[in-house]
């Protein structure tokens, strides 16, 4: 069986970004960039004051207490149109442009005004509580480089540099097929031997989540023409998620079905627990991914290849592929022959370090326990017993 590493190496290998379109400002959230976004304004495009106070010349308050002629106001939005000279004040207002002539603001409560005078009681340096223009960015600075996925923050910097659009990677989309005859939708009555198709609610969200748009594609029964019919309805989709069926039994046919429609299958198992039964392939320009259909092995195995293939598509760097380090709050058996991901929780630990602890079970027919998981502890085949207090990696379900 192919190792995780290998198995991973093929599914993402010669994934290209997917072409640029065009999206507005308000449509920018999770877009991942095509092309760095300079700045089309200097921020702030003018000298402005941090402060309430008076725009003074620095040099007629070196020594204080000293009094000064007030000339005018400036408030944000109505700067005052003049020139500070000599024995002069204006009277300025947080985010007013600093008036030609004054070097510093006097902050009012380091003042008194007596009608159109002012006492300076404290001596201001120049540029004081001045915000110069361009202290934030200039005009032609690229602040947002390509394969940066936009976030709120972003955003509002985007918007700061009059930016109203942008060049992004079009979003993959993930076609996902659940097959099985024992299958029925939530809500539906169960009549015997049948189960919930729970698989697909959860996949579409993590698909979201990776920055993908999820398609369902309902549920083919167990039959070559069913899914046939399924299968040609993704034809135009990025990736194909199967779910289930992915296996060499004699009620497996989803293997067949694909080969039927010109997927050249690359492997259909890896050592790796939860998710063995992993089916990948091509069908010409698009992927084939075929998940288990337990609900803890789908999930788990789309966090660690489906999740990757969406990045390259997007064209980001692995962001969530990393694993993380933290430290055991208790002790882990020796691992078998396969990489095994156990689900689990993590939570800051008394010494700032990241402390993890599996869930209750690790049997892979229990939903509940990955439900409260928020991560997996990585273990690699074979390795060895490990104590409380030892490090291990972590890959976070959430992101």
């Amino acid at each position: 069986m192919l190792s995780v590493d290998e198995a991973l190496a093929r599914v993402v290998a010669g994934l290209e970004p997917n072409q640029t379109e065009k999206v507005s400002l308000g449509e920018g959230f999770g877009r991942v960039l095509a092309d760095g976004v300079t700045a089309r304004v200097t921020q702030p495009p003018f000298n402005a004051s941090a402060m309430d106070g008076y725009a003074v010349r620095a040099d007629d308050v070196a020594e204080v207490p000293c009094s000064l002629r007030i000339v005018g106001e400036a408030a944000a939005g109505h700067p005052w149109d003049g020139h500070v000279g000599n024995g002069e004040a204006v009277r300025i207002f947080t985010g007013g442009a600093v008036p030609e002539g004054a070097d510093a603001i006097v902050i009012q409560e380091d003042a008194s005004r007596d009608g159109d005078h002012v006492t300076v009681n404290e001596a201001a340096e120049r540029g004081v509580f001045i915000r110069p223009r361009g202290f934030d960015f200039a005009e032609g600075d690229e602040l947002l480089p390509a394969g940066r996925r936009l976030n709120a923050r972003d955003l509002t910097l985007a918007a700061a540099m009059n930016v109203t659009g942008f060049g992004v990677r079009r979003k993959p989309v993930v076609a996902m097929l659940a097959t099985g005859d024992e299958l029925v939708l939530p809500g539906d009555d169960l009549k015997p031997g049948q189960i919930v198709s729970s698989i697909p609610y959860g996949l579409a969200e993590l698909i979201r989540a990776a920055g993908a748009a999820p398609r369902a594609l309902g549920i083919a029964g167990d039959t070559a023409e069913s899914l046939a019919e399924h299968i040609a309805r993704a034809q135009d989709a990025d990736i194909l998620v199967t779910i289930g069926g992915a296996s060499v039994g004699e009620h497996d046919l989803v293997q067949d079905a694909l080969r039927n429609a010109g997927m050249s299958l690359d492997f259909w198992r890896i050592a790796m627990r939860p998710g063995k039964p992993l089916m990948f392939g091509q069908l010409g320009t698009q992927r084939v991914l075929g998940v288990p259909g337990n609900p803890v092995s789908a999930l788990v195995c789309s966090r660690i290849f489906l999740v990757p293939m969406i990045e390259r598509l997007l064209g980001l760097d692995r962001e969530r592929g990393r694993p993380q380090v933290a430290v055991l709050a208790g002790k882990l058996e020796q691992n078998g022959p396969r990489q095994h991901y156990m689900r689990a929780t993590y939570e800051p630990g008394a010494n700032g370090e990241t402390r993890v602890a599996p869930v209750r079970s690790q049997d892979s027919s229990l939903m509940s326990p990955l439900s409260q998981a928020d991560c997996l502890i990585v273990r690699a085949p074979n390795a060895p017993a490990a104590r409380s207090g030892e490090t291990v990696e972590i890959l976070p379900l959430d992101f």
